[in-house]
């Protein structure tokens, strides 16, 4: 299985901090860093997920150059964050064609489209990439239309994204509603198994990876929803950003 990822990827990190006491000097709460983890994030975790649920498959990523960070600074015991810094999105480089672009989205089994919206692609880029790619799936934080969305076998979006976008008319939409399960088209794909939900970061990128790879495996939506379903359930049952066992 060859997938190519298209997308920006940033740093996440998640500073976990011991929060005891307020400052004397305003009201805010003293936080003190206790530990740290980093990991690659949006379309970098995108990534990790498909090696994870496919160790086997040979995964390329384009990306922008310049660095986004995410900083946040969560209390420990609680998980509660109280704030994210993201640094470097003013930075970063637009998608560039090349022959070897073409060439990579001619031979890839699944392109993913992980479009977090800071600069890298634009509607142009959609449009061309849908247009190359044998089997794409568009995973989208931007306004989207009609035109851009045409060329694409999937277009995944959040309950949020999907009001945010409530003109667009698509045979392969998919908008995911957390521990309620998903929607495809007018049916609810139900989530089977819920579970508590301690941090949903990256459970979307979870979601559309897990989506494409039983999908490319049984080219039956339903079953690729369920799978998927099952797989951003157990994520967002742990802390951070993480991938699926």
């Amino acid at each position: 299985m060859k997938v190519l990822v298209i997308g920006e990827t940033c740093v996440d990190k998640f500073i976990y901090c011991d929060v005891k006491r307020l400052s004397p000097e305003a009201p805010v709460p003293v936080l003190n860093p206790i530990k740290t983890t980093i990991n690659a994030g949006m379309a970098g975790n995108t990534v990790a997920n498909i090696k994870a649920l496919a160790p086997d498959a040979n995964v390329l990523h384009l990306t922008q150059e310049g660095d986004i960070t995410k900083t946040r600074y969560v209390e420990d015991k609680s998980n509660h964050m109280f704030i994210r810094i993201d640094e470097g999105e003013e930075n970063i480089s637009q998608f560039r064609w090349t022959p070897l672009v073409d060439v990579m989205l001619g031979e890839a089994d699944i392109v993913i489209v992980s479009d977090y919206d800071k600069g890298f692609l634009s509607n142009g880029d959609l449009k061309e990439i849908a247009r190359k790619a044998s089997f794409s799936i568009l995973d989208s934080k931007r306004k989207l239309t009609n035109d851009v969305i045409d060329r694409f076998h999937f277009i995944k979006l959040n309950k949020s994204e999907s009001q945010n976008n409530p003109d667009l008319k698509h045979p392969g939409l998919i908008i995911t509603l957390g521990a309620e399960g998903a929607y495809w088209g007018r049916e609810l794909v139900t989530q089977e198994n819920p579970q508590q939900t301690i941090d949903v970061s990256g459970a979307g990128d979870t979601f559309v990876a897990a989506f494409a790879i039983k999908y490319w495996e049984t080219l039956e939506e339903i079953p690729s929803i369920k799978f998927a379903n099952e797989k951003a359930a157990k994520v967002v049952s742990k802390r951070g950003v993480v991938v699926p066992e």
